[in-house]
């Protein structure tokens, strides 16, 4: 029960990686809140419930500041807290630089970016009032070192680290800490449309064979939501199985 009586906000947590987070954190105490536009995050939410959990859904649209205004003030208003943040949601919009058009472009930095500090921006306050909090970005291991044919999406990524290395030097002092974690190849809705063939020669790449799980990104949230991280502010933990050494 590390997450014992704290309340969290994940984004982007109807499926895949957030709803890894949105189970685990549960289990570990927190209520969660779940933040998605998809409707399957009532259906988790009714899951989590359903096993004696806290959780529930708010459809939040990252890039929307007065649905995430109005949504941060009711959390607020219903628990007295908001203590800990991920900002997980994401999309892609993969083309090579010749072949993107600037709405792909646009798209992707809205949400993956720009929708990280809106989310940060309204909730952030409430931390401060409170003189604690977490703040968990979900960066990737291609903002660290670029992909072919995602120049969108990895430059979202890397600023997302040097938003959350920002925060930290200007949140620390406040008893917020911010951190990043940057996933290599994990197993989602999203990868699993990805070819067989391509799957394989990604596993080729990763030295501990596999595939990642949303539970092991989970767990590197966990930890930086935990206190045992109280000391860790401004890092980039990378979760990769070993794919960019």
């Amino acid at each position: 029960m590390r997450l014992q009586d704290k309340v969290a906000i994940i984004t982007g947590a109807a499926r895949g990686i957030g709803q890894g987070a949105a189970d685990l954190f549960c289990r570990e105490g927190a209520t969660v809140i779940i933040w998605d536009l998809l409707d399957e995050g009532e259906a988790t939410a009714q899951s989590l419930r359903d096993q004696g959990y806290r959780a529930e859904f708010m459809q939040v649209s990252t890039t929307d500041v007065p649905s995430i205004e109005a949504a941060a003030r009711e959390v607020f208003d219903r628990y007295g807290r908001i203590d800990i943040l991920i900002n997980n949601a994401g999309i892609t919009r993969d083309k090579t630089l010749l072949k993107m058009s600037f709405a792909d472009w646009q798209q992707v930095i809205d949400v993956n970016l720009t929708g990280v500090f809106n989310c940060t921006k309204v909730i952030a306050p409430y931390m401060v009032d409170q003189q604690y909090g977490r703040i968990i970005c979900t960066s990737s291991i291609n903002g660290v070192h670029g992909a072919f044919g995602q120049t969108n999406y990895a430059a979202a990524k890397a600023g997302i680290i040097g938003m959350v290395r920002s925060w930290a030097k200007e949140l620390g002092p406040k008893g917020i800490t911010a951190n990043a974690v940057a996933p290599g190849y994990i197993r989602t809705p999203m990868t699993d449309a990805v070819p067989d063939e391509v799957k394989k020669q990604a596993v080729s790449t990763i030295p501990v064979r596999r595939i990642g799980e949303p539970k092991d990104i989970a767990y590197a949230y966990l930890y930086l939501a935990s206190d045992e991280a109280s000391f860790v502010n401004g890092h980039v933990l990378s979760v990769n199985g070993g794919q960019a050494l």
